[in-house]
């Protein structure tokens, strides 16, 4: 009998149920014949602190974090990536041997990733990018495309000030735009990112009008329920490329993985299958 500790791993949240990563983790280890687990967990944000401090003892390596929590572990981490700082949030923790708690943020580095795999013509820096939200995700899109060397980036919120705080943080290659006028700043983009929930399943459709988009757009939603939202179907009418939110899911989880279980994951048609499942 071998003494070796099976390592643990997970996502925590709140709600919790309807998460995608258990299936894509789970996936990854059967493939790749790892002995381990994956596991989602419901906490509070009155536990939060408590849960972390007893997961290592149990066993985990490590954890992703979703909402409400992307921010509020920030505290609680011994160190943190300069994207985690950046982007003012983490979604993955790992527990060191050291005993230090360690805060990154791999949700940039999934967006681009998920770009390059599913459109390797675009070239971020031919042109400006237009950015719909200014939430958490927004924070990490803007981080992302600002390091890949994007010329200027169009930003609209449905609440104005929400925009102009992340304008204020990112720089002089921000440009707020009124939400009213959010269709016009399509003009003249090469990139287009909608960040917010809006068209998600259960929420209100996303009414920003295509007119001003151009054929040679790349469009990106990260809503991925439905798969195929409204502002995909109709940039595809129009004849641009375009990318679903589900492979952004799947490209974030990469570094987590091999961190914890010491194998990089390929992201591939049958992860994509096992996420979907």
């Amino acid at each position: 009998m071998s003494d070796t500790r099976i390592p643990l791993a997970g996502v925590i949240g709140s709600p919790i149920a309807h998460s995608k990563s258990p299936q894509l983790h789970g996936h990854w280890l059967k493939t790749y014949g790892i002995q381990g687990y994956y596991v989602p967990m419901d906490v509070s944000a009155d536990d939060l602190e408590q849960v972390l401090e007893t997961l290592p003892k149990m066993g985990f390596v490590g954890v992703n974090i979703t909402v409400p929590h992307k921010e509020k572990v920030m505290e609680f981490a011994d160190l943190v990536t300069d994207r985690a700082t950046l982007i003012g949030a983490a979604n993955t923790l790992t527990f060191q041997k050291d005993g230090k708690l360690r805060a990154d943020n791999t949700d940039g580095y999934g967006f681009i990733e998920n770009l390059r795999q599913n459109a390797p013509q675009w070239n971020v820096k031919s042109g400006p990018a237009a950015i719909l939200g200014a939430g958490g995700a927004a924070r990490a899109v803007i981080a992302s495309l600002l390091e890949a060397g994007v010329p200027h980036i169009y930003l609209s919120n449905r609440t104005r000030i929400r925009a102009e705080a992340l304008q204020s943080e990112f720089g002089k290659r921000i440009e707020v735009v009124e939400w009213v006028q959010a269709g016009n700043m399509l003009e003249d983009c090469v990139t287009v990112v909608n960040t917010t929930s809006l068209g998600m399943l259960g929420k209100p459709p996303l009414r920003v009008p295509l007119d001003g988009l151009r054929k040679e757009a790349l469009v990106t939603d990260l809503v991925y329920a439905p798969l195929k939202t409204r502002l995909l179907a109709e940039a595809e009418e129009i004849g641009c490329t375009t990318v679903d939110g589900l492979g952004m899911l799947l490209h974030q989880a990469v570094p987590a993985f091999e961190r914890w279980f010491g194998v990089r994951p390929e992201v591939d048609t049958a992860t994509r299958a096992a996420a979907l499942r």
